[in-house]
Order: C-alpha cells, then structure tokens, then sequence
C-alpha cells in the first residue's frame, strides 16, 4: 500500500549499510594516510563522506530514520565548517522534504479515513506533495466552505517504522556521536522512541494546535493555523504562506534573520507560559516568516507548524531554570550550586567544586549576559568544542553533572532552537524576552513592582 519500506528486515538492512559504510571509509582512511595524506584532511574528508551517507540513507527512509536526521540537523551549527559546508544542503532537505508516497497510497488513506466520497470535501486538492516529513506529507488544497488547507496525511506503517529506525539506530549511537561533537546521541534517540506513541496520535496534535491557535489569535508576532478536520492518520488545518525559515537561514537579509530569531525565542519561552504546552520540535521546517508584522508591511511575524510533539508543562517552564539563570548571572557560585544539587542536576554521591561549576556555565549563558547576543556558528563550535575535548575542564565537569528526566525535552528544545538561531546568525535581545516569560528570572519582588507600575500605567 506504500512506499515507505516497513518490513523490519527491510529497513533494517538499508540502515546497516550504515555502520558498514562507516568501517569501509575507515579502512579507505587508512589507506590515504599510508600514501601521506595528513590526519587533518583525511579526518575531514572522511567525515564529509560519512555525513553525506548518513543523511542521504535518513532522508530516503522517512520513518525514525529522517526524525533523527531533522532533530540532528539544526546541531549543523556544531560542527566546523570545513566540514559542514558540503552537506548542508543535504541537511536542509531533511528539514523540509522527503521522497513522497504515492498518489494512489495517498487517495487510499483519505478515502479510509474520510469516506468514499472524500473528493467532495475539498474545492481543490493538489496531489503533488507540498511538503514531506518523518511521518507523514502534506496537500495543498481548499476545503469546501473555501479556505486555503494544509492536509497532513500519514504514511501507513509510520509507527512500525518509527521504532524499528530508532531501536536500529540506538545500535549505531557511538558510531554517529562524531558527526555532532560534545552531543550524547544515544538520549536523543532514547527520547525521540518515548514520543513516538503522541506523534502518531493526531487527535493529540489537533489538540495542541487548537490550544496555540486560540491563544495566539490576533497576535501580532506569531501566527498559528487553525485546526479545520481531524480524524485519525489526516489531519486538515488552515494553510498559512511565508518564506520557509531554511530559506531565511540560505538567503535571508540581516533584518528577516534577526526578525526571525527574535520570534523564535521570543515563541519558545512565550508559548509555555501562555498555553501550558513547549513545541518540541523545533527544526526550521515548522517556521515560517509571514510579513505584515506590527510595524507594517514591511516587518515579519512568524508562522508557526507541527504540534505532533509538545511538552505538557501546566505551570510553564520550571521556576528553578529561571532562577538558577540569574544565580549565575549574579555570580553567586554557592547558590548555584545548593540550587543545582537540590533539583538533582548534582547527584548526591557527587561533590564538585561551587567555582568550577559556575565556570563552567558562565560560557554557555553568555547570550543572556548582554543586552543583544549575536548567534553564530563559530560561537556554537566553540561551545562544543569545549565539551568534547576530554582534556578540557569542562568535559570532566559536564560528565558529572546529571540531567533529570523531567528536563529532557526542555534541554533539547534549548539547544536545538540555539542551533537554528545559530544557523540564522541572528542577533537577538534574548534577555528581553527571559524577562517577560521565563519563571523564576526576575526575583519575585521585582516582578511584582513592575507588575504594580504596568497596571498604574494601564490605568492611567
């Protein structure tokens, strides 16, 4: 009924190539080394190849397998850019397409799922693909009261898929660890298969995205479309135009790129303390820059996609990040380090030094530490760099720190909005925005005084 290769056995085989693609260009390595290439060019030329393969086979797969190629991608920013430059490109389809499924695989699903008499809900119905992810693609079309649609339709056997990929690629963790330095990939793939029940559910989805639309309605920064039919594997919102946010990070100009990295930040730690939910996948696929901003036509809002992963945090972002971010700020070794052991991110077995400890987050919170930080990709490999290098400070003390399993995904979600601001090159007033949503960074005695000033000026 499908394109997408479901047999176990099947994919499975397409992903061994993989490690075994790894061990051949090894040995290929070797050989250029014998004939006196130097380490340097042939490590990087042996990771360009290997990159190359990785996404090529990820790509192709749709499944787990291009899940993990999105989520990797926006760390592109990571690595150096002798070797990131060849296979950017391949990495910026994975945010944006895949091979689609066939049109008849399509029709089948939606006459399942919608009826026999499907057609007749739609004015309009593309069957070329406008879009094509891990799980599903979506149509363009118009529903029949006339509204512009997104048609989101799932492959069949995407769960089979999802976690025969993700059980498959946690075999080859310590092989691809390289490609994104100082990145533990075994967790990201461990967290990706817990999600993978919710990202199948579009009931969940449409749930998501009804709550953001709702609350984001007439904003004048961001833009979420409104959920139109869900029924299981199709799910049918309102189609939204703007530039793609991989188009931005390609060929933006210096106003779209900051315009863009000021929303996205501004949306990631905006959207929990609004609607209780952090969109959890954050890769410039799901963002689009829509002009017609609050300064008129010539400014940008952002748009908005693909709830099929959030994080339920009724209360918002946790208070502890917000004010162990200012301890630090602060400078206050000590605090940070009783409030560090007391959320378990110290296990109790372990003792460090308080100095070390805020040594080594100073480096990592520096855009918070300026008015405006400008994003780059150098900055980012410098950061990462630091933590892989096993003669450094900061790799001995980051291996001793623990990450609790209720900050998973919000760490993930960080890193992987800093990569594509990264990727962006954006300046960005982050500060700013840290201290109108994220709990806990200005000191309760503060924020209730200018809460006090805010509604004396309202009243005025």
């Amino acid at each position: 009924m499908s394109d997408l290769p479901r047999k176990a056995v099947t994919r499975t085989a397409r992903l061994a190539t993989l490690p075994l693609g790894f061990a051949g260009r090894a040995t290929w390595g070797l050989g250029k080394r014998i004939v006196g290439e130097s380490a340097e060019i042939v490590g990087r030329e042996l990771q360009q190849r290997t990159a190359e393969q990785l996404f090529k086979v990820l790509g192709e797969l749709k499944g787990g397998a291009m899940k993990f190629g999105q989520a990797l991608s926006v760390f592109e920013s990571a690595l150096p850019e002798e070797v990131a430059g060849p296979y950017r490109a391949a990495l910026t389809k994975l945010q944006e397409a895949a091979p689609p499924m066939p049109t008849r695989t399509v029709h089948a699903v939606l006459r399942e799922r919608l009826g026999e008499d499907w057609q007749r809900l739609f004015l309009e119905f593309e069957e070329q693909p406008s879009a094509a992810a891990s799980i599903g693609q979506v149509h363009r079309g118009v529903w029949h009261d006339g509204r512009a649609v997104a048609v989101k339709v799932q492959y069949p056997g995407a769960g089979e898929a999802l976690l025969s990929d993700l059980t498959q690629l946690s075999r080859f963790a310590r092989l691809l660890g390289p490609l994104i330095p100082g990145m533990d990939i075994k967790p990201l793939i461990t967290e990706l298969k817990d999600r993978v029940a919710e990202e199948l559910d579009y009931g969940l989805e449409a749930e998501a995205q009804r709550t953001h639309a709702e609350e984001f309605s007439g904003d004048p920064d961001v833009v979420v479309p409104g959920v139109v039919h869900q029924c299981e594997q199709v799910l049918v919102t309102e189609w939204i135009d703007g530039v793609p946010l991989s188009e931005v990070i390609a060929d933006g100009t210096p106003e779209q790129r900051d315009r863009a990295g000021q929303l996205l930040a501004r949306f990631l730690f905006s959207g929990p303390a609004r609607t209780g939910l952090l969109h959890a996948d954050p890769h410039p696929g799901n963002f689009r820059l829509l002009p017609g901003g609050p300064r008129g036509a010539d400014d940008w809002r952002l748009g908005v996609l693909d709830f099929g992963t959030v994080d339920r945090l009724p209360e918002g972002l946790p208070a502890s990040i917000g004010e162990s971010l200012r301890m630090t700020l602060d400078g206050d070794a000590e605090a940070v380090y009783d409030h560090l052991c007391a959320e378990g991110f110290v296990k109790e077995s372990i003792e460090l030094d308080p100095v070390a400890v805020l040594d080594y987050l100073l480096p990592i919170i520096e855009p918070a530490r300026v008015d405006a930080f400008t994003f780059t990709r150098s900055w980012l490999r410098n950061q990462a760099a630091s933590i892989a290098d096993p003669r450094s400070p900061a790799h001995q003390l980051g291996r001793q720190l623990n990450l609790p399993p209720s900050y998973l995904l919000i760490h993930r979600v960080t890193l992987s909005t800093i990569g594509v601001l990264c990727q962006l090159g954006a300046t960005v007033r982050l500060r700013d925005e840290l201290e109108s949503w994220l709990p806990g960074f200005v000191p309760e005695d503060e924020a209730y005084e200018e809460q006090e000033e805010a509604e004396a000026a309202e009243g005025a």
